[in-house]
């Protein structure tokens, strides 16, 4: 089993170090939170969950990772004793995978000895911000697909292999159909799909001789490429074949001026009698773009999400901190301007106008406050305290919540939802 013990900074390891000489080891509770959302963010899809859970099982010090501590010259024997047994005991408080959250609600909350839960920090971080700001940007294109069908097209842009794995997830969750990324979908069990690049088209010939062969190979899901040398050219000779008995399922526009070509090509498909053939459109897609397409009546039948998608183009990092809410029973918490944050493990509670969400309050965790609460005891003692949630369940979770979700919040531009904070 590969250990991710490293998997941190070095001051999280300094200060373990320090808390364990100076004997400070008692309970402690640490929170995961963003503080402000991004300008041109409503909301965030808490995601990541069950990755994180995985990891912490992993967050251990073998024989190699402790020789290059050791090599470090920073730490004593008796601390890498300690992390040589170091195995995470302690208790997690989340919102469930799936869940609709906001700015200074506790996505996850770390409970055991200080030493302990403060050596998690970077891992908690690195592992629920990536998937978190991936869904979230990934769901504002669901929101204004129309039904329209989205695959996950970015893999080769993302920000490494492991990121565009966890990104396929992600987007997964927020209602894409699927991803093109087939280590994504045999880890995680997501419908895969793809088409041919333009290389496939120019090693021939003759573009309808791609196609054909194309075809051939793959009669049950052919997509022809219609944009290497002139589109509507390329439609054109798609008819042709057809009359010919090589039909093809779908056809591919990747650039150019989206509007107009799949307009005429449309026009062209449906004239033949080809109209279940779908037009499928990639390239520079986003949000803003499928938006702006359907609201203009284009007749797109699916998209290729890619780049602007698996970077989070326009909102490419949170403000999320990892923060000391409580020790042994007392209030911790931050002032400074900008940065304040809150005492004591939280609950968040849900309340909800004509079957609505109308507004969130964040209190201390044994108060009650009469809404949905949304944190639950994920592990104690280090123990499951229940099964997780299949992916597809996860999914399900989240379209729950978009049903109950302020139409203003839905919408490409911003809007405000109140979080009361006691």
């Amino acid at each position: 089993m590969e250990n991710f013990g490293l998997c941190t900074d070095l001051y999280e390891l300094t200060m373990a170090q320090s808390y364990l000489e100076h004997g400070k080891t008692g309970n402690a509770v640490f929170s995961l939170f963003v503080r402000k959302l991004p300008e041109n963010r409503n909301f965030l899809v808490s995601c990541g969950l069950e990755t994180l859970l995985e990891k912490i099982e992993s967050f251990r010090f073998g024989d190699e990772e402790l020789r290059y501590l050791k090599s470090l010259g920073k730490f004593s024997d008796s601390f890498l004793d300690y992390l040589r047994e170091y195995e995470f005991r302690g208790n997690i408080y989340a919102i469930p995978e799936g869940r609709v959250v906001f700015q200074n609600e506790p996505i996850v909350q770390v409970e055991g000895p200080l030493p302990d839960v403060q050596i998690l920090e970077t891992l908690v971080i690195n592992v629920i911000h990536l998937q978190t700001v991936i869904a979230t940007k990934a769901v504002r294109s669901y929101l204004v697909s129309r039904g329209r069908s989205l695959v996950d097209f970015g893999f080769r842009r993302a920000h490494g292999l492991e990121a565009g794995i966890y990104a396929a997830r992600a987007s997964y969750i927020t209602g894409f159909a699927g991803t093109s990324n087939l280590e994504a979908g045999r880890r995680f069990g997501i419908p895969v799909f793809g088409t041919v690049a333009h290389s496939y088209i120019m090693v021939f010939d003759r573009e309808e001789e791609a196609f054909s062969a194309f075809a051939k190979s793959f009669p049950q899901n052919a997509v022809f490429l219609l944009d290497t040398y002139d589109t509507i050219e390329a439609a054109k000779k798609t008819v042709e074949l057809a009359k010919k008995g090589i039909r093809a399922v779908g056809v591919r526009l990747d650039s150019g001026d989206i509007k107009s070509l799949s307009r005429e090509v449309r026009r062209i498909l449906d004239e033949a009698g080809l109209k279940d053939v779908r037009i499928i459109v990639s390239g520079g897609v986003d949000e803003y773009k499928i938006d702006e397409w359907l609201s203009q009546g284009c007749p797109i039948d699916a998209f290729g999400v890619g780049t602007k998608f698996i970077t989070s183009a326009d909102a490419p990092y949170l403000d999320m901190a990892y923060k000391l809410v409580e020790y042994d029973g007392k209030p911790k918490f931050k002032t400074s301007p900008g940065k304040r944050t809150f005492p004591f493990k939280r609950q968040v509670f849900r309340f909800y106008r004509d079957r609505i969400m109308d507004h969130d309050e964040v209190v201390p965790y044994r108060e009650e406050a009469g809404g949905e609460r949304l944190v639950r005891e994920i592990v104690r003692e280090g123990r499951l305290t229940e099964a997780l949630p299949s992916l597809e369940e996860i999914r399900e979770r989240l379209m729950e919540d978009l049903e109950r979700l302020p139409q203003k919040l839905k919408s490409l531009k911003k809007a405000e939802y109140e979080v009361i904070i006691k």
